[in-house]
């Protein structure tokens, strides 16, 4: 696209009204007019700009917290590949998760950025600095009891939430398991409630960031976290094994247990580090910090209200996180990892290229106002046809390339064959949603700046109830199948069931069902709103052209490692994909480029 899309209450400069010339004489009001409307061109453009620089910023902070999230998942897959440990980290990791989703970014965008930058917007900083201030007291004292409460609670929660791990004790007596995964969660479920607590207060630091449109620093952060879990299970492994792991077969399950820990210590401190880089670029922006617990200063009542319905919403989300997790936990060994390991994938396009674009929008959105609509509207049009021209061909590439992808990140250590073929399987299920999820980000967002938080917590509670019930009925009829019966591959210890395919089928159902319902939404406010349904077809099928002659390559190195493999194919198929896009003319390639130069 040529240019950004305006925001709500901007319009195009106004050409000259009939019989009024562009040279009109000096001083005049023709010339008046024919100077705002130069002003107002300018003004545009320098937002414009502001934008695309700022979504640029976005997705190269996200770039970097993705390779090393990608580094780190190789990393935890090397050491306990779809195994039962495997299962235990992702359940300590994921369990205390609750407290990022309903206080984290998605509570941060909706009802904290739009008041702190309205704030600044008007050039009232004491104001600013009071509201951020408070919300941050306000968090410390919530987060601080959920964290005590999670720690002495762990075992009735995870009695609750993985009622299917509480025989393992009886599993690993008859030897059909290694370890008591139940046992093994509640200790490492005590570590990781801290590191939630501190990645909260994490997502309000980048909430205050992106309001003073410092992006990159607080979207790279995560790397630290990524750095310090592949730093703590590397020097487990180092102190811990006799010989180097590459070496081994099969790790010793005591001493797999300890890296385990090991690697969760990491988690613990990289939360920290997370937070803390973060923070003298917070206090440079906000000098003389003072936290407090005050309901009285301004901004905080009206947070408030809008925090509700957003965590209502933001709840739902965590529910339905929770209910997969339930529901794969009455599953064979190694279905919550193989979940998560595609759920590592599926993300990364959503991360990277829908929230460099709706994280960038909101804080330019909430600082207008909310007349306009039809302009605001086209800029939500023109917004989901940019990033739909990057997530489409990531959703073709997972469909046709995805069992190398895996084997390249994955595939090594205690990760076999198997492995990568479970979790491709579980992939390609939530990759059929990929696009709706990446639009719905975009629309959510949308709402928010419009000061609708409601609407968007409502549809979500229909997701949540459409995505499990379809969910449960497809995960039982898919766990009677194991992967190596399917694909007659070998057995290793366990049979790996495809259960956790069908949990990610109802997911992308779910998906589609929350755009449908978020675009009638949209629609009831202005008729005129469409989703790029046109735009979509095409950018699929030129996604299609470009995985032909990537698809030829590949069949012409099947004995080629994984990694080199993977590299040389997924390097054509980009280029060949940028290179029609370009040679067709697609507006929405020309826009990225112009993002990422800047």
């Amino acid at each position: 696209m040529a240019e950004e899309p305006l925001r709500p209450g901007e319009s195009d400069p106004a050409p000259p009204g009939p019989g009024v010339s562009d040279d009109a004489a000096p001083g005049s009001p023709a010339e008046a007019e024919s100077s705002a409307a130069q002003d107002a061109a300018a003004v545009s453009e320098a937002r414009a700009d502001r934008g695309r620089s700022a979504a640029g910023l976005v997705a190269s902070g996200i770039f970097l917290s993705r390779l090393l999230g990608l580094v780190r998942e190789s990393a935890i897959g090397f050491f306990f590949g779809l195994g039962p440990h495997a299962d235990v980290f992702r359940v300590a990791l994921k369990t205390p998760n609750f407290l990022q989703n309903l206080l984290g970014e998605g509570t941060i965008s909706a009802a904290f950025i739009p008041i702190y930058s309205r704030m600044i917007e008007e050039g009232r900083r004491e104001d600013a600095g009071r509201f951020a201030g408070a919300v941050l007291g306000l968090l410390v004292a919530v987060t601080s009891a959920v964290v005590l409460g999670g720690i002495l609670l762990a075992r009735p929660l995870l009695t609750i939430l993985l009622p299917g791990w509480l025989a393992d004790d009886a599993r690993v007596a008859a030897g059909e398991l290694s370890i008591d995964r139940f046992e093994l969660a509640v200790q490492t479920v005590r570590i990781t409630f801290p590191m939630a607590g501190v990645l909260v207060l994490s997502a309000w630091a980048l909430g205050v960031l992106n309001s003073h449109r410092r992006f990159f620093l607080a979207y790279a952060a995560p790397v630290l976290w990524n750095v310090a879990i592949i730093a703590g299970l590397a020097v487990g492994a180092f102190f811990l094994l006799e010989v180097p792991a590459r070496e081994l077969a099969v790790l010793p399950a005591g001493a797999t247990t300890q890296i385990l820990f090991a690697g969760l210590i990491g988690a613990l401190v990289g939360g920290f580090l997370q937070f803390a880089v973060q923070m003298p670029s917070v206090l440079r922006e906000i000098r003389g910090l003072r936290p407090s617990l005050s309901m009285e200063v301004e901004g905080v009542r009206p947070a408030l209200k809008a925090f509700g319905p957003v965590v209502l919403g933001r709840g739902a989300y965590q529910l339905s996180g929770y209910l997969d997790t339930f529901l794969a936990g009455f599953l064979a060994a190694g279905a919550v990892a193989a979940q998560n390991a595609a759920l590592v994938l599926y993300l990364l396009p959503i991360s990277l290229f829908g929230m460099s674009v709706a994280a960038s929008e909101l804080p330019e959105l909430s600082r207008i106002s909310q007349a306009g609509l039809a302009s605001f509207l086209d800029r939500v049009e023109r917004s989901l046809r940019q990033i739909l021209y990057l997530v489409i061909p990531t959703a073709i590439g997972y469909l046709v390339f995805g069992l190398l992808v895996i084997g390249a990140f994955y595939e090594r250590g205690a990760w076999g064959p198997t492995d990568t073929w479970l979790v491709y399987l579980v992939l390609c299920a939530y990759t059929l949603g990929l696009a709706a999820t990446t639009a719905t980000r975009l629309i959510q967002n949308a709402f928010y700046a419009l000061g609708d938080t409601r609407t968007p917590a409502r549809i979500a509670i229909a997701r949540l109830a459409s995505s499990a019930a379809i969910g449960a009925v497809l995960m039982l009829l898919l766990d009677g199948f194991s992967v190596q019966g399917v694909l007659d591959l070998p057995f290793a210890d366990w049979a790996l069931r495809l259960g956790a395919v069908g949990l990610a089928l109802g997911a992308a159902v779910g998906a589609w069902l929350e755009l449908f319902l978020l675009n009638r939404a949209l629609r009831r406010r202005d008729p005129t709103f469409h989703l790029p349904w046109r735009a979509a077809g095409r950018m699929t099928a030129l996604s299609v052209a470009a995985a032909l002659p990537a698809a030829g390559v590949w069949w012409l190195l099947p004995a080629w490692p994984a990694l080199g493999a993977g590299a040389v194919v997924l390097a054509l198929y980009g280029a060949a994909y940028l290179g029609l896009g370009r040679a067709l003319r697609f507006e929405e390639g020309e826009v990225w480029l112009g993002r990422l130069r800047r």
